[in-house]
């Protein structure tokens, strides 16, 4: 066991030195006085996490090096800013950046928060999906090209071949693991030597991130903002409802706004059934006094952009949809999430649902509706914290299905087993990070030749 985690751990880390030798970066003056200025010209204050995560990148585009960074924190907890200010250095050392998130409302989000933070700079900003007008897209591809935008936001669609770049210093990719390894590398195959901030709001248990993610630095967020309550959560049995509907009602008279989440699908019914069912009931319920939505991934995206611009705007109260709210839906005055059948969710999925509400200081409650009583479940209500639940999910998982996506070959061992051996794990990254540390290679042309044998280097 040790012997096949001891190779594992050698490529990762001969990988992760090799590419820090390959990879020499652009050169980057750091203006602290700007950046501190505009960091306190913030309309809010940061965390001591964010001023840490903020330091590390700064230290990465400081050095010769590519930056290879995951910033990783919960919903909610400011990773964009962080990104914002990775920008901000690029712009005053006159390099584009590129911020590539998985969902075109969250990056009409980006684009509108980005724009908000950088009202007093004279920095360009566009945003760039698919539904933007052909016309418009043509313009952006010219200016882009030209170098006369600094900073694009948008989903895949600045990822297109007819998408090309003046001088590309930044790629910062948002909900990374939403996007495959050839999404990821086509965007940073734009700039000849860019540098990368991954962000992900799915904390990776630390094994996991030891290993499939080992050739990067990682920076971890787990202070929350300080006006940020902690989301209440219950687990209601579906004899229970009349309970649930009263907690409902009580949200819904302080005029504050609802997400209901439909179960996921059952073989033989579609996804429309349950959400057309649970939209009766509620309509039953509550349809009199209140404007009840419906969304589910087979809508046109106009009429899922309409219905979720009008819920943003309050015309909805309580939105009943699929998992399509998991991502970046920013609705402060939405206060409670209810989902249906919830043992049928992965935990890394109930806890970002979670993290659609509690994103104001109003006091926000998560009630999660089943007749299983299981051990995940109670997991979400006893902690709100990511990277806890992170751990647990995989204590429970495993490494094959982690966040439900059953990982590619790259993490199955014959006689590994990453939970059950990580004490053995740890015994050899600290080798393996030796023997690279020493270049101890040389010494053991066998292993050499296999660790050198693992990759294309080019």
């Amino acid at each position: 066991k040790y012997e096949e985690l001891f190779m594992f751990m050698l490529k990762v880390k001969f990988l992760k030195s090799k590419k820090r030798n390959l990879n020499q970066g652009y050169p980057k003056e750091i203006d602290m006085e700007k950046i501190n200025s505009f960091i306190e010209n913030l309309p809010f204050k940061l965390t001591q996490d964010q001023l840490t995560a903020i330091d590390e990148i700064i230290e990465d585009l400081s050095s010769k090096k590519v930056m290879n960074r995951l910033l990783q924190g919960d919903v909610g907890s400011g990773k964009t800013v962080v990104a914002v200010i990775a920008m901000y250095i690029m712009y005053l050392n006159d390099y584009q950046s590129a911020l590539m998130v998985p969902t075109e409302i969250l990056a009409k989000q980006h684009y509108a928060n980005i724009k908000k933070l950088f009202k007093d700079i004279d920095i360009n900003v566009e945003l760039l999906i698919s539904a933007t007008p052909k016309k418009e897209k043509e313009k952006i591809y010219e200016e882009l090209e030209q170098g006369r935008i600094d900073l694009i936001v948008g989903t895949h669609a600045i990822i297109q071949d007819n998408v090309s770049f003046s001088n590309l210093g930044l790629v910062v990719t948002d909900e990374q693991h939403r996007f495959g390894v050839n999404q990821r590398g086509n965007l940073r195959s734009k700039g000849k030597q860019a540098d990368i901030l991954y962000m992900s709001a799915t904390p990776i248990p630390r094994t996991y991130a030891l290993t499939i993610y080992g050739d990067m630095d990682i920076t971890n967020i787990k202070t929350m903002p300080m006006n940020r309550k902690e989301i209440i959560t219950y687990l209601k049995h579906p004899n229970e409802i009349k309970d649930v509907l009263t907690m409902i009602k009580s949200e819904l008279d302080m005029h504050h706004q609802i997400y209901v989440v439909a179960p996921l699908i059952e073989e033989g019914e579609s996804d429309l059934e349950n959400v057309n069912k649970l939209t009766r009931q509620f309509e039953l319920a509550f349809g009199k006094k209140y404007k009840i939505g419906m969304l589910h991934g087979k809508m046109p995206s106009v009429e899922k952009a309409k219905i979720m611009n009008e819920y943003a705007s309050g015309n909805i109260d309580i939105l009943i949809s699929t998992t399509v709210i998991e991502v970046g839906i920013d609705v402060k005055n939405a206060t409670m999430m209810v989902i249906f059948d919830a043992q049928k969710f992965g935990l890394s999925t109930l806890h970002q649902l979670r993290g659609r509400v509690g994103r104001s200081d109003l006091q926000s409650y998560c009630i999660l509706i089943s007749d299983k009583d299981t051990a995940r479940l109670k997991i979400m209500t006893e902690t709100t914290d990511g990277f806890e639940i992170s751990e647990e999910d995989f204590k429970l998982r495993g490494q094959g299905d982690l966040f439900g996506v059953r990982q590619s070959g790259d993490m199955t061992f014959k006689i590994s087993d990453l939970k059950k051996d990580y004490k053995i794990l740890m015994q050899a990254k600290k080798d393996a990070e030796t023997f690279v540390k020493h270049n101890m290679m040389n010494d053991f042309p066998e292993i050499k030749k296999e660790v050198e044998g693992s990759f294309d280097l080019d």
